[in-house]
C-alpha cells in the first residue's frame, strides 16, 4: 500500500502527546475566520480604544501578526488573536502622548442643571471615566463586562492569573466609582443609589 507524505492542503495534522491528533489551521482558514470574527474583535478594540479609526488600526495591526504566527496556533485562534489585540492596545497606550498641555486657567464648566441629554450624555461621561483608567485596568472591564468573560478566560487572555484580574477589577470599579464624571448632582454615583 502507497500512502502520500504531502500535507493536507487545508490543514496540517501533528501528533500530540498523549497520541492525539492535533490540528493547525491553513491559510484558507485564516480568511474563512477574518470573514467571520472581524465585527466582533473591531467591537473588542473599538471599546479599548473608543476610536474607529484606532480601533480599525489596531485590529489590522493584529490581524497582521496573527497572519504570521496562523500555521503554530492551535485549536481556536481567536482567544490568541484578542489576547494579540489587548496586548497591542497596552503598548500601544504607554507610547501614545495624551495631548495634555499645562495650562494656567482651568476650563469652562457647565451649569449643574439637568437636561433631556443627559441620558446621552452618560455614556460620553462612561467613555471618559473610562479613558482615565490605566490600560490593563480599561481591558480587564471591556473584557469582563462588554465582552462577558469570565475571570480564568480574562486572565488567560491577558497572561495572568485569576487574582490579577480580580485585583485589576476591584481597583478599576473603585475608581468608577469615585469618578466625578459618573456621579448625579448631588454626588452620589448612580450605581449606588
Amino acid at each position: 500500500m502507497i500512502t502520500s507524505t504531502t500535507p493536507d492542503p487545508v490543514s496540517t495534522r501533528n501528533e500530540a502527546p498523549g497520541g492525539r491528533t492535533r490540528v493547525r489551521p491553513s491559510r484558507d482558514d485564516f480568511d474563512t475566520f477574518v470573514v467571520a470574527r472581524s465585527a466582533p474583535l473591531l467591537r473588542t478594540a473599538y471599546l479599548l480604544t473608543h476610536d474607529h479609526a484606532l480601533a480599525e488600526d489596531l485590529l489590522q495591526t493584529a490581524l497582521a501578526k496573527a497572519w504570521f504566527a496562523w500555521r503554530r496556533i492551535d485549536g481556536d485562534p481567536e482567544p490568541y488573536v484578542r489576547k494579540i489585540l489587548v496586548n497591542t492596545y497596552a503598548t500601544w497606550w504607554r507610547r501614545k502622548w495624551h495631548g495634555e498641555r499645562p495650562s494656567d486657567e482651568l476650563p469652562e464648566t457647565a451649569g449643574t442643571a439637568r437636561s433631556e441629554a443627559e441620558s446621552v450624555a452618560s455614556a460620553t461621561d462612561l467613555w471618559r471615566a473610562m479613558e482615565t483608567l490605566p490600560p490593563r485596568q480599561r481591558a480587564v472591564i471591556v473584557l469582563r463586562f462588554f465582552e462577558d468573560l469570565s475571570e480564568a478566560q480574562t486572565a488567560e487572555l491577558l497572561g495572568c492569573s485569576v487574582g490579577t484580574v480580580k485585583s485589576q477589577q476591584s481597583k478599576a470599579l473603585a475608581k468608577l466609582r469615585i469618578d466625578p464624571t459618573l456621579s448625579l448632582h448631588d454626588g452620589t454615583p448612580e450605581d449606588l443609589r
